[in-house]
């Protein structure tokens, strides 16, 4: 089985990140990759350090004939079984398999589908992404469900000293794009209703000026930590007390697997991937998007009751092993890849 993974995704981000755990872990359990990618050293990095060594391509705008042709000279040596695209980019540089391999895009969103025209099946990591799909026509026999790991916890507790926060602080994580649909806003204001928490808050993007001076402008910036995209962040996890995820749009939530990962209590707002993960009460807290009072009475609540709030996340651990971890998900994909190889023996050329 070779199966050949192309990536034109961005420096930063969640789709990004799973990417590079995903190839690894597959390397990991034996499957022979050949890796296209946009080129990222840091990415490239920590794939050649696995011992994935990747091949760069530009994947510019759509006169990047050198992907092009770089891109079937790679199809041409590697001979894959399976194509799996990462991004829409990707897809649409891909060209149609005419029966030579399987074409498959992978969506972490809900996107438009004239950029996967050349797919011959779609994979959603969430079950909402799979039925958006084939709301919009796609063959239902022809989009997978599989969804996200995350690695297991392994690291230690950032020190509260090496972000200026007190040892005694109750400190509350949320990470991702700064970006509108993250509603980092939104947390911003509860943390007025929070007097003695600290907020570390780990990512970068378009809206970094805007939370800062909204930091300034409600008196809570003294409480937190602005500490861009970090390299890091189980070491985060593991220092704070509880996780938070405000977002307003947010297809999976992959902040959400983290920390039942490493056995943390999370409060979120129930956005579709949120609320279709968790079960409120039992393996973490959902409150109204774009609440701000709710938002803050469900950390109130966490840090209010430690034992209850401790208990939700050994509930949610559970679910991450049985769901989420990395063996039950890597096997998912390399059964997929089988039966969709498998489909494709005898196929025309």
């Amino acid at each position: 089985m070779r199966v050949m993974q192309c990536m034109a995704g961005a420096k930063h981000g969640g789709a990004e990140a799973f990417f590079t755990r995903m190839v690894l872990a597959l390397h990991r359990a034996g499957l022979d990759q050949r890796v296209v990618l946009r080129p990222e050293p840091v990415r490239e990095k920590l794939l050649a350090d696995g011992g994935i060594a990747a091949f760069p391509l530009a994947f510019g705008g759509k006169l990047d004939l050198s992907t092009r042709l770089g891109l079937r000279r790679e199809l041409a040596r590697f001979k894959p079984d399976v194509v799996l695209s990462w991004m829409s980019r990707a897809a649409t540089f891909c060209p149609k398999p005419a029966g030579r391999f399987i074409h498959c895009g992978r969506l972490g969103g809900y996107y438009d589908l004239k950029y996967y025209r050349t797919c011959d099946h779609l994979i959603g990591n969430t079950e909402g992404i799979v039925n958006y799909l084939i709301e919009q026509g796609w063959p239902a026999n022809r989009a997978h469900y599989l969804p996200n790991f995350v690695a297991p916890a392994t690291e230690e507790p950032m020190p509260r000293q090496a972000l200026s926060t007190p040892d005694d602080a109750a400190v509350v994580l949320a990470l991702g794009r700064l970006h509108p649909n993250k509603a980092f806003d939104i947390l911003i204001q509860a943390m007025r209703r929070l007097p003695d928490v600290y907020l570390w808050l780990a990512g970068d993007g378009p809206l970094e000026a805007v939370l800062r001076q909204q930091a300034v402008h409600f008196g809570v910036a003294p409480r937190i930590r602005f500490l861009g995209w970090r390299e890091d962040p189980g070491a985060l996890y593991a220092g704070a007390d509880l996780v938070v995820c405000p977002s307003r749009i947010e297809p999976l939530g992959n902040v959400v697997l983290e920390a039942w990962a490493r056995r943390k209590p999370i409060v979120a707002a129930a956005a579709d991937g949120p609320s279709t993960l968790i079960r409120d009460g039992e393996n973490g807290l959902l409150v109204p998007v774009d609440d701000v009072e709710a938002l803050a009475a469900g950390i109130n609540q966490v840090l209010a009751n430690r034992e209850a709030a401790q208990t939700m996340a050994e509930a949610a651990f559970a679910d991450y092993m049985a769901e989420y971890s990395e063996t039950v998900v890597v096997q998912r994909y390399l059964d997929f890849f089988h039966k969709v190889a498998d489909q494709n023996q005898g196929a025309p050329t």
